[in-house]
């Protein structure tokens, strides 16, 4: 057990960690970029601390800061939260190698999740069963028309990297791909510093559900049932909810 965690994040992601970390007897370390000065979870926490600064590049993506924060309380554990740091490699690489426990995923686990293609590839190994895709490649480096043979319209041109949205486009005839491939391309190296991108297949109609699972260092590994994220604008998730009125309760067990 810790005694003393910090978490790295801020609103109400901050807060809940913090009421569960305190309801556990662990003591508590919060930061803050200066507009939150005044936040919530600042307040919360048993000590808080300054970023210095305004911008989530110099605050909250500070991985340096962070650390050195987290060091300087006396924390033996960061707690990301999500978004901001928490699917960051790099973060729990440099967490481990300042001897704090990153209290999350492997850089690892991070690394191959981030990866579309890889990701697929564990889950084809894993006997979980995968839309068609193609190989990943650089816009330039190859020519996607024999890669769209294969998979077949519509089908959505995707960035390997990455997330929200981003680098995404439904291509549904021919003479649209190049133009789809290019600019897809372009929005995924714009936003994630990696331009590569690959094909897959469109599944009109689809929903999109979710199994959350979580496991701990001693190889427990529980799920948290399913979350309905279907009602999206723009490949980004307005809603979810739990149940999801789409699976019956075979298919859930199945699923889980």
């Amino acid at each position: 057990m810790f005694s003393k965690v910090l978490v790295a994040n801020r609103g109400e992601i901050a807060v809940r960690v913090l009421q569960t970390l305190q309801a556990m007897g662990i003591a508590t370390a919060a930061v803050y970029a200066d507009p939150d000065e005044h936040a919530p979870h600042v307040a919360l926490a048993d000590e808080s601390f300054a970023l210095g600064g305004a911008a989530a590049e110099e605050t909250y993506l500070d991985r340096r800061k962070v650390i050195e924060l987290a060091l300087k309380c006396g924390a033996q554990a960061v707690h990301p939260g999500y978004g901001f740091l928490a699917e960051n490699p790099a973060f729990s690489r440099e967490c481990a190698e300042a001897g704090l426990v990153f209290i999350g995923p492997s850089p690892e686990t991070i690394e191959l999740l981030g990866d579309k293609i890889r990701s697929k590839e564990a889950a084809v190994q894993a006997g979980v069963p995968v839309v068609p895709n193609s190989p990943m490649w650089a816009p330039g480096e190859s020519q996607p028309d024999a890669m769209s043979s294969e998979i077949g319209f519509p089908l959505l041109v995707k960035a390997a990297a990455g997330g929200g949205g981003r680098g995404m486009r439904l291509v549904e005839r021919a003479s649209e791909l190049e133009q789809a491939v290019e600019s897809a391309g372009r929005e995924a190296a714009s936003a994630f510093g990696d331009g590569r991108v690959f094909l897959e297949r469109y599944i009109p109609a689809a929903r999109h559900v979710e199994f959350q699972v979580l496991a701990d260092s001693a190889g427990n590994t529980i799920h948290l049932l399913e979350r309905e994220c279907s009602v999206q604008r723009r490949y980004q998730k307005v809603i979810e909810e739990t149940p999801s009125p789409a699976l019956s309760e075979d298919l859930r067990r199945a699923m889980a």
